[in-house]
């Protein structure tokens, strides 16, 4: 009977499950730097895409907060300005959880130059503003 948790196919297996869950967990921020570097190389400016995809993996290594959605989205005169949806607060039932939506400021390059809390609400409740 042999011990199979020591083959050097099941390590390499192991470690190669291991280096996919570090992946997993740092794969947004790793590809957005990735694309950092990328458009740094060529000297060219990124596209709204790219410019999306580093807002929210810069908005969630400040804050932990993973954004759900993108609810607005502008080139502006000093870069580019992104309104984010956020989970802030997970309840049940999940109607009753605290959103939150959040103004996220960037430069021509993508980079995040500041963020703010524009507001706060209940997932299940419509908002009064009238379009907001």
């Amino acid at each position: 009977m042999s011990n199979t948790n020591s083959t050097p196919n099941t390590q390499s297996s192991r470690e190669s499950q291991n280096s996919h869950d570090t992946n997993d967990t740092h794969g947004t921020h790793d590809s957005v730097r990735n694309e950092r570097n990328q458009n740094d190389a060529d000297g060219r400016r990124p596209t709204p895409m790219e410019v999306l995809r580093q807002a929210r993996a810069q908005l969630t290594e400040l804050t932990g907060l993973v954004p759900e959605t993108v609810s607005s989205f502008e080139q502006t005169e000093d870069g580019w300005s992104v309104e984010v949806e956020v989970l802030e607060l997970a309840r049940v039932p999940d109607t009753m959880s605290l959103m939150a939506s959040y103004q996220v400021e960037l430069d021509p390059e993508g980079q995040l130059t500041g963020y703010r809390r524009v507001r706060r609400y209940e997932r299940g409740r419509a908002d009064a503003r009238g379009g907001r």
